[in-house]
């Protein structure tokens, strides 16, 4: 069986939303997009290029698949190490109100979501990782369909924004195999 893989940024108070800039997510008026920068090294890109640096698919909620569609297909491979995996990813995507996708090698899907995403699962193929996408990682907590999280933990606190376990998200222990920090304080989890 497929592992499904959540890879997240999230701030100490376990925020996820928009750690790459202030355009990503502004919902509910949400003012720190871009607060992974100052933390950013070699370091945490090394690790980065290793949890990327084999073959994957993705599974990406809207939001998440029209900013990557926006930006990694017209990025230079050469000077972005994580496009080219990103770009050649078989790349599900779960909306209800896309109909068209842009991006090579998307796959939509829009009924039967958990249905759906239990066959992937059960599909021969590489491990299925899952970049942003906090709505979609909700019901896939809902559903205990997450068997493995890849956390990179910022330290930063940020108040408000969307969280990685929200509001109504299940009771569940978890096994820590591996952790490391960065030289600028980014605690890496497996």
């Amino acid at each position: 069986m497929r592992k499904i893989i959540v890879l997240s940024f999230i701030s100490l108070d376990g925020v996820m939303q928009a750690p790459g800039g202030p355009e990503e997510d502004s919902t509910d008026g949400f003012k720190y997009g871009g607060w992974s920068f100052y933390y950013f090294d070699d370091f945490l890109g090394k690790v980065m290029d290793e949890q990327m640096g084999h073959d994957f698919d993705l599974l990406l909620g809207r939001k998440t698949y029209e900013i990557f569609a926006s930006y990694w297909p017209h990025v230079d491979p050469e000077k972005e190490p994580g496009a080219a995996a990103l770009n050649k990813a078989k790349k599900y995507v779960v909306s209800k109100t896309l109909n068209n996708l842009s991006w090579e090698n998307c796959i939509l899907i829009n009924k039967n979501v958990v249905e759906q995403i239990k066959k992937l699962k059960e599909c021969i193929g590489p491990e299925i990782q899952v970049h942003g996408s906090g709505n979609l990682i909700q019901t896939l907590f809902k559903h205990n369909l997450v068997d493995e999280l890849w956390l990179k933990i910022f330290p930063v606190t940020l108040g408000k924004g969307k969280r990685l376990f929200a509001e109504g998200t299940n009771a569940a222990g978890f096994e820590l195999f591996e952790s490391e920090t960065s030289p600028s304080g980014v605690i890496i989890t497996n």
